[in-house]
Order: C-alpha cells, then structure tokens, then sequence
C-alpha cells in the first residue's frame, strides 16, 4: 500500500512537471520580467520562471533546453520550482541518485543470474535422481521377472530349491 502511494505521489510530481512544461511551451511570454529585483518565491510562484539568484532576475524557463544556458544565468545561481536547490546541485544529486540506481540495478541482475545458476544443478541433480530411480525399479522388475523363469524351469527339471529333500532333522 506504502509502495502504491509513493509511485502515486512520483507519477503525480512528474505529471504536475509535464503540465509546468506545458504550459510554458503555450505560454512563453508570461509576465517573468515583473518579478524581476524581487524574491526568489515571488518569481517562482508561476512555475514557467527561472530565478537567477546572482543578477535577482526573473527569467522565463528556456523549455527547448533542459538546462538553462550560461549566457542567461550560471547553473550554481539558477533556481526553478524551489528556491533552495540550485541546478548545480541538483545534476550532482541527480547524477548520484542515478549512478545507484545503476549500481544497484546491477548488482541485482547479478543477484538473480546467479541464484538462477545455483538452481540448475538442483533440477539436474533431481533429474538424474529420478532416472536413476526408474532404473532401479526397471533393474528389480526384470530380476524378479528372471527369477520367475529360473524358477519355472527348475520346477519342470525337478530342481526346485522349494522342495528340498535334505532337511535337517529337529528333535
């Protein structure tokens, strides 16, 4: 229930970016420059501005580019959506996050590869145990079908161990 909500909460932050994007793509000219020498969470109340802490300029975000260019604002004084993450920090954490994610998505590949191969002795040792099984059962239905004919013949040459005459005698 905890994993639904939290896919919930990241497919409803990427689907409110998407619509940020949207909007900034129909709108481009959206009023950016008036918040300009003002805060950074005036400017980044309308989500289609890009504060620039350095120049304390309120710029529309350049959606063509994923990264504002240097020309308009440097990436360590750039602010979009929160005023407190810079792009600068925000391509760290996000190369980070991405590189565990990598790691780990590896890491459990190998994971499985290699329960997957430690499975399969087991299935072939259990295959060949039922092999053999089936021909020891073999092996023991012809011997006693070789007894039954030794048998049959020793009775019709009276040589028939069942009817010995030689027995002990008992008091």
């Amino acid at each position: 229930m905890a994993r639904v909500g939290l896919c919930g909460r990241w497919l409803l932050g990427w689907l409110c970016l998407l619509s940020a994007v949207g909007f900034a793509l129909a709108a481009p000219d959206s009023g950016c420059s008036k918040y300009t020498n003002t805060s950074c969470e005036q400017c980044l109340s309308n989500v289609t501005c890009l504060w620039c802490s350095s120049t304390k300029e309120c710029l529309v975000y350049p959606v063509r580019n994923i990264l504002p260019p240097s020309s308009l604002c440097k990436l360590n004084a750039a602010r979009w959506g929160v005023c407190w993450v810079n792009f600068e920090a925000l391509i760290i954490a996000m190369s980070v996050v991405g590189g565990v994610l990598i790691i780990g998505l590896c890491v459990c590949c190998c994971c499985c590869c290699k329960k997957k191969k430690s499975r399969k002795p087991d299935m072939e040792d259990e295959k060949i145990a039922r092999q053999n099984e089936q021909r020891r059962v073999r092996q023991e239905e012809r011997r006693a079908e070789m007894k039954t004919r030794h048998d049959e013949i020793r009775k019709k040459y009276g040589l028939f161990k069942g009817d010995n005459a030689y027995t002990k005698f008992e008091n």
